[in-house]
């Protein structure tokens, strides 16, 4: 059976999910094992689930066939959930070289093959130059939404749950304070397995509420991945060389939740736990909303719909109290489906309505034309995007100083989810577009089609997109 241990604001959801799924939950924080009528093991897992920084999706790192399998129980909880494999994963080693030295915390390396990573100045002794070359391992993986690099250090671990063995450290120690951390580190002498020489071990904060039994076996399979690591890394040379990959021992995959996505999961944690609706749309628009949402859960001890009688999310009650608002500056994320995240711009927020509608002007540059519409862009133009949380597309209406219309163009994209600092989802490629002589004409199909064959667009999500665009066009030829 594939162990996992799960952290961040998806965590009740997606422990109801893989519980139902076969799949066994250890390392279990206090308020899962409060939410849940059943016990937790505390011992070594096959796979790390973890909470992007951004709150939008999930990340899955662990042995590639356990990876595979969580992913299997997960990539699907809804129509616009997607699913990237990362390559630069979770503890894999590189040969790296400076790009560029002197300003800011830390140096970009390269890592070889157009990838790159983050080397922190304080985790290397000695000045740091461009051109130097270090052997790194990646300690903190980015999903591709993200513009940060990789950050990466330039020593080796293996990190479990329980523990981590380290070649930077010595001895044994404990990140737990006081007397039970001292019990920890005496308790390893006890255990059956050796750390090797040349490795410090350190057990964490999750070893408290181990027994004996299961840090002998957290300290036995930091030990089998290290003699692992160790054989992937024994013909690589003394000195780091080229920029490169040496070592995989891990892999990992991204999950990115639509809005879609997210109310799913507000079910399946609904199952266990006092949910209200929104709940993780809600989390994942600020962080400030956490504890917002778990005192109003608390307190209510049912579902929040108080005057929202028809339960549906309460955007209007989200926005006043986290954004966004009319004045606002927001981005445009666009989301594409093989993981990058496109800015657009930003515009200002004109008007918003408490159903969840949005206004958002931006000023146009000249030189080009727009996409598909053939009108050239010039000084003084205007973009007019409407929005509305939820919905599979939206226009946006190009005009001239004069005020007169350049066309419009709707983009059909996974359900829009207005946050408080920009606006996300993924775009479906196909999109429908008005011209200024009131022609209508459906774009892009094309690269729709070519997107599900290349694996990247489900059939099903497909399907939704050509649907939504017929509807548009519809509408706009009316």
């Amino acid at each position: 059976m594939t162990s996992v241990r799960v952290r961040g604001i998806y965590t009740t959801a997606v422990t109801q999910l893989l519980g139902e799924n076969g799949l066994e939950v250890v390392q279990a924080s206090g308020p899962i094992r409060e939410r849940f009528d059943r016990s937790f093991e505390a011992t070594p897992a096959d796979v790390t689930i973890y909470t992007t920084r951004d709150r939008q999706g999930l990340e899955i790192s662990g042995g590639s066939d356990a990876v595979e399998t969580v992913c299997s129980q997960l990539e699907d909880v809804a129509i616009d959930a997607f699913r990237w494999d990362a390559d630069v994963p979770r503890g894999a080693v590189f040969d790296a070289e400076v790009l560029e030295a002197g300003g800011g915390r830390g140096a970009p390396v390269d890592l070889g093959d157009g990838r790159r990573g983050y080397l922190k100045y304080d985790d290397v002794d000695g000045y740091v130059d461009a051109g130097n070359r270090y052997r790194v391992q990646v300690d903190e993986p980015t999903p591709p939404w993200d513009d940060d690099r990789p950050l990466v250090e330039s020593t080796l671990e293996v990190e479990g749950g329980l523990c981590t063995i380290s070649r930077d450290r010595t001895g044994v120690s404990a990140a737990v304070r006081g007397e039970r951390g001292e019990e920890l580190v005496g308790m390893t002498d006890l255990l059956s397995t050796d750390v090797p020489e040349g490795w410090g071990l350190r057990w964490r904060e999750t070893a408290a509420d181990a027994d004996l039994e299961a840090m002998g076996e957290a300290l036995e399979d930091g030990v089998d991945r290290l003699a692992t690591l160790e054989d992937e890394l024994a013909d690589a040379p003394a000195e780091p060389g080229e920029p490169g990959e040496l070592a995989e021992p891990r892999a990992t995959a991204w999950l990115w939740f639509g809005r879609e996505s997210r109310f799913t999961l507000d079910d399946a944690r609904r199952e266990v736990e006092t949910t209200m609706v929104g709940h993780h749309r809600t989390k994942a628009a600020d962080r400030a909303a956490s504890a917002a949402v778990d005192f109003a859960e608390a307190v209510c001890g049912s579902p929040v719909t108080d005057g929202n009688p028809n339960g549906s999310f309460p955007f209007d009650a989200v926005s006043r109290q986290f954004g966004p608002a009319t004045g606002d500056r927001l981005e445009i994320g666009h989301g594409k489906p093989d993981g990058r995240l496109i800015s657009l711009g930003y515009g200002d927020v004109t008007a918003i309505d408490p159903d969840g509608k949005l206004t958002l002007e931006r000023s146009m540059g000249s030189g080009g034309s727009y996409d598909a519409l053939g009108t050239p862009k010039e000084d003084g133009d205007t973009a007019v995007t409407k929005f509305r949380e939820g919905r599979w597309w939206y226009p946006t209406t190009y005009r001239g100083a004069d005020g007169g219309t350049k066309g419009t163009y709707v983009n059909v994209c996974t359900p829009v989810e207005l946050f408080p600092d920009a606006i996300r989802y993924v775009d479906l490629y196909v999109d429908v577009i008005k011209r200024p002589d009131g022609s209508v004409e459906v774009v892009d199909a094309d690269e729709l089609e070519a997107a599900v064959d290349e694996g990247l667009v489900g059939e099903n999500l497909a399907e939704k997109a050509e649907s939504v665009a017929e509807a548009v066009e519809r509408a706009l030829s009316k």
